[in-house]
């Protein structure tokens, strides 16, 4: 598996030295590091404590999904990390630099981007009036992690797809 990820790392590096680049601009950097240091929890953990006391118990129902729905995405992300150990675009090149310090040392796949996709998912299902807050920001979570050296484009594209999946399999079980 190795080899295969040491191909995939050098077809896209060139994509993570280009955003890296960009973001080493202070007026680009900032807001991307804002974004990504909400996307840590912050944001959701808010989110979820919001939505009970604004929507009573159907918050607290969406609050709940949200929660079982995070301790799966860390279950899997968290395994896959130690399967498949890639790592780090800011790791692996010394041109692209983390521009904020990464959580931990592997980067497949992105656990910001998987939460950020399969949260905001959740929220939306039970109320769809989030959509126009929780769509960009949590787009604008993903495209931090590549911007600020710390994830490759698949890293986040295969954390969108598990966390869309992982979102509508909670929201079939429950509808």
């Amino acid at each position: 598996m190795q080899a295969w990820l040491q191909h995939l790392n050098d077809l896209e590096l060139s994509v993570c030295r280009v955003w890296s680049r960009s973001g080493q601009r202070q007026w680009i950097q900032r807001p991307f590091a804002i974004v990504s240091r909400l996307g840590d929890g912050l944001f959701w953990y808010s989110l979820m404590g919001a939505l009970p006391l604004t929507h009573g118990l159907a918050g607290l129902q969406a609050s709940l999904h949200m929660l079982a729905t995070g301790g799966i995405a860390l279950l899997i992300y968290k395994s896959l990390k130690g399967v498949t150990r890639r790592e780090r675009p800011c790791h692996h090149a010394l041109d692209i630099n983390a521009l904020v310090p990464p959580l931990d040392h592997y980067s497949f796949p992105s656990g910001h981007t998987l939460h950020a996709v399969s949260f905001s998912t959740v929220a939306i299902y039970y109320f769809p009036e989030l959509a126009w807050v929780l769509i960009p920001f949590a787009t604008l979570v993903a495209m931090s992690r590549i911007l600020l050296g710390l994830h490759y484009p698949t890293d986040v594209l295969v954390a969108t797809l598990i966390g869309l999946g992982l979102a509508y399999t909670g929201i079939s079980l429950v509808a």
